[in-house]
Formats: structure tokens, C-alpha cells, sequence
């Protein structure tokens, strides 16, 4: 038998098994990968040869760019931003049709890009927003519907963690083009769920009542631009090359530090130790999964797939629609970033025989483990939003089917246009 068939099947049955027994998905990842290595190698071999590529893989100096986001979101999180962003949101929505709800949408997006967590904007959002609505009358399914459904925009909205893992594991595609190329997907996501708000909300009447003087919205404004310029520091500073993404983590820490300690005096120590959690299972993964991406190139696994994908059908857009339903399925149970070191490169040679662009891949990809993030059994982002908004899952899941076909219907544009995903990278000179 093909040893990539075999070595394949031994990946997908551990993998399946454990998970399934509740063994942390890092640990998963590192036995059922050496294992499956083997039938044609040693056990001594196979094992010194993975904890050498654990090392190898966190060895890299651009890695260190993902403690340094997850501590600048943690201090933006607990540093006072949200009511900031939620103030200046609700301004810029008005009194249109389901305005609170939209405002969720617009604080969201930036919330989300500011912090690069989707659980950290469905929570800080839920949280300020939700008893509002109450008061003003709206369904807490439906607020709390809106508020899971656009959390994850911050994920494509750089920066974005996921983004430089990809850059990684997809060999070093440019994190600035990345983060570029998640602006439209990200805002157009946003956009197709404030759709969806704007019909629910006129046909059962949500209007706000709250209204701004002219001073109040000068205030509002000026209250927020501090937190808005870390967005314009950081990202211009990659996109105009004055610093790496890595740099620019470092600038975006110091940044919200001061801006938490100084500007909006509202900080918590506690961010240190959960930045650091959070840091270890991530590069703990990263390392971990190094292993399985060794196997899988050392027994040609991906090839495999390749082949019998192409096997199915010539045509592109048939094999782009499966990859899509395969992440989509794969996004329901796996958290986005093992998800990404396991699917990358295993579809991205398969995309790239098809001819398509690795930063488009890349925001397909991350665009359907975004939707994972708010589909159950592991979405982690749709329960922190259900226990925000104090509502069950089954009852806020109607609501949500809605928005998945919204949602699913830019994820089908993203996949199809490649110019939604290339326009800036290309305007930006990062496209050929």
C-alpha cells in the first residue's frame, strides 16, 4: 500500500480518536504524527527527529510577533478601548433601522481588528452593548446573534495572529500583504451581516432612541482616535516599511500601554499571565505541528490529496468549492490556528496547481475557519457570545442561519473573485 495513503490514515485515525478522548490537540498532533511516521523509521529516529523539529519550528525571529500581539489586544481588551469604539460606532450608525445592533457590527470590526480577537470582541462588546439593546427593546437572541455573527471580522481585519501563522507554515508569504489582503473580505463580511440587521431590525421595528449634539459627537470622536492611530501606526508602519510585523507588535505593545496607563488610566496586571497562557499553547502548536508538516512532506501526503482531488474533476472551481466544504467542516470542531498548520499544506500545493495566488489561499482559508469560530461543537466565539448575551445556543442558532448564508455568500465571492482579496496587495506593490 502507499505509504502516504498509509501514513495518512494513521494521521486522520489518532487524530480523530484523541480528539474525541479530549487529549489537548497539541499532544494529539505530536503522537499520531510520529506515529505515522514509523512504518518507515525507527521509533529513536522518529522521536529525535521530532523534538528537533519542535525547536526548529519556534526558532524563528518572526514568531515573536504573536506574543506581542496577544499582549497589545489583552491591553486594549481590559485598557479601556471598548466603550471608546462603541461610542464612536454608535455616532456613525445614527438611527438607522437595528442602530445598536449595527454599531455591535461597526465596534466589532474595529474592535476586533484593534485587539485581533474575535472571543475578545464578542465578549467586550456583548458585555457593553447587550443591556443597552435590552433596554431598548431588542430580542437578546437577536442582539446576541448579531454580536457572534460579526465577531470574527477581526480575525481577517488585520492584524491578525492567524495571518502570521499562515505566513509560516505557507513558507514565508509576506505578512504585510496578508494583512492587506484581509481588508476587503473582512469589511465585506461586515457588511453582508448589517444587511441582514437591516432587514430583521425594520421589520420588527428596532430604531435608537439615543441621539448626538454636535459637541457630543466632536467628544466621541476625539475619544476614540487614540485608539484608532494604533491601527494607522502599526499596519502603515509594516505596509511603508519602517518596521517589520514583528517590530510592529513590539510598537503596537507600547502603544496600548501607554495609551491604558496614561490616556484612558484603565489596566489590569493580570493581562501579563493570560497573554503568556495563551502565547505557550500557540507556540507550543506551532512547534508541535512542525512535526506533522516534516511527515507529511517525508511521505508525500500532500501529493496525495492533490492527486485525488484532481482525480474528482479538471475544473477549478469544483475543487475550490470542496476545499471549501472540507475547511467549513474542519472549522466546527478544530480551532483556527492547529487547523491552519494541519490544512495549509495539504490544500495550498493543490490551489497552487490550480494556478491560484498563496495570499488568496490564505484568506480563503482563514475566511472559513473564521465561520468555525461561531459554529458549534468547538466554537469558541459563539459561546463566549451566548454567555455574554445570556441566551441559549439553540434559540440564538435560528437566528444565526441567516447570517451563515450571508456569510457564506461573500466566503463564495472571496473564493471566486480573486481581486477582492488582491486589489490592495497588488495596489501596494506586494502582487505582481
Amino acid at each position: 500500500m502507499n505509504i502516504a495513503l498509509v501514513s495518512g490514515l494513521i494521521i486522520l485515525i489518532l487524530l480523530v480518536i484523541m480528539l474525541i478522548a479530549g487529549v489537548p490537540i497539541a499532544v494529539a498532533l505530536g503522537i499520531s504524527s510520529v506515529v505515522a511516521i514509523l512504518p518507515i523509521m525507527d521509533l529513536e529516529v522518529a522521536v529525535v527527529t521530532g523534538a528537533q523539529r519542535i525547536f526548529s519550528g519556534i526558532s524563528m525571529f518572526s514568531l515573536l510577533a504573536i506574543p506581542f500581539f496577544i499582549l497589545a489586544g489583552n491591553i486594549m481588551n481590559k485598557g479601556g478601548i471598548a466603550v471608546r469604539l462603541i461610542n464612536l460606532a454608535k455616532l456613525i450608525t445614527g438611527r438607522a433601522p437595528g442602530a445598536l445592533a449595527q454599531t455591535n457590527v461597526i465596534a466589532n470590526m474595529l474592535f476586533g481588528a484593534i485587539s485581533g480577537s474575535g472571543t475578545a470582541a464578542a465578549s467586550a462588546m456583548g458585555s457593553i452593548i447587550g443591556p443597552i439593546e435590552k433596554e431598548e427593546g431588542y430580542d437578546p437572541n437577536f442582539s446576541a446573534a448579531a454580536n457572534i455573527a460579526t465577531a470574527p471580522t477581526g480575525l481577517l481585519i488585520p492584524p491578525s495572529n492567524v495571518m502570521i501563522t499562515f505566513s509560516l507554515v505557507s513558507g514565508g508569504t509576506s505578512v504585510a500583504a496578508l494583512f492587506m489582503a484581509g481588508y476587503l473580505p473582512g469589511i465585506l463580511w461586515g457588511l453582508a451581516c448589517m444587511i441582514v440587521i437591516y432587514f430583521f431590525a425594520k421589520k420588527h421595528g428596532y430604531r435608537s432612541k439615543t441621539s448626538f449634539t454636535f459637541k457630543e459627537a466632536i467628544h466621541t470622536i476625539l475619544q476614540a482616535i487614540p485608539a484608532l492611530l494604533l491601527i494607522i501606526i502599526v499596519i502603515g508602519g509594516i505596509i511603508g516599511g519602517v518596521f517589520t510585523a514583528t517590530e510592529g507588535s513590539v510598537v503596537a505593545v507600547v502603544y496600548s500601554l501607554l495609551l491604558s496607563l496614561f490616556g484612558y488610566k484603565s489596566i489590569k496586571p493580570k493581562i501579563l499571565r493570560e497573554s503568556a497562557e495563551m502565547t505557550g499553547i500557540i507556540i507550543f502548536l506551532i512547534g508541535v505541528s512542525s512535526i506533522m508538516s516534516w511527515v507529511m512532506a517525508f511521505t508525500n501526503i500532500p501529493s496525495l490529496v492533490s492527486s485525488a482531488l484532481l482525480s474528482i474533476s479538471s475544473n477549478r472551481y469544483v475543487i475550490l468549492f470542496l476545499i471549501n466544504i472540507i475547511l467549513l467542516v474542519v472549522g466546527t470542531f478544530m480551532d483556527m490556528t492547529p487547523a491552519c498548520l494541519i490544512f495549509t499544506p495539504i490544500f495550498l500545493p493543490v490551489c497552487q496547481a490550480l494556478g491560484m495566488n498563496t495570499i488568496h489561499f490564505g484568506i480563503m482559508l482563514i475566511f472559513n475557519l473564521c465561520i468555525g469560530t461561531i459554529t458549534p461543537p468547538v466554537g469558541t466565539t459563539l459561546f463566549v457570545g451566548v454567555k455574554v448575551g445570556g441566551v441559549k445556543i439553540e434559540t440564538v442558532f435560528k437566528q444565526l442561519i441567516t447570517y451563515f448564508a450571508a456569510i457564506f455568500a461573500v466566503l463564495m465571492l472571496v473564493t471566486y473573485v480573486p481581486q477582492i482579496s488582491l486589489a490592495l496587495p497588488s495596489l501596494m506593490g506586494y502582487v505582481k
